[in-house]
């Protein structure tokens, strides 16, 4: 399982791709169950739901940051350099 802080410096590409393989993986181990197959490792759906989750917290901190920067006032709009 990865870390918050080890996803921090990781690009939107990097995270997006590792979302995407955590989903596929779940996928699969979703479908051993549905299917009456013997699961190695249960514990490991919580872990890769979690792990997901954290990834999209981090990019959705990133799109939140990236939205909010600040707005011109009309007094610096006035002032003379």
């Amino acid at each position: 399982m990865i870390k918050t802080h080890e996803l921090r410096p990781m690009s939107e590409k990097e995270i997006l791709q590792r979302i995407k393989d955590n989903l596929e993986a779940l996928d699969k181990i979703k479908f051993q169950k549905a299917v009456g197959g013997e699961i190695k490792n249960p514990v490991q759906v919580r872990f890769l739901k979690k792990e997901i989750a954290r990834m999209r917290t981090i990019l959705r901190e990133r799109q939140l940051a990236g939205a909010k920067k600040p707005a011109s006032t009309d007094s610096d709009k006035n002032e003379v350099a």
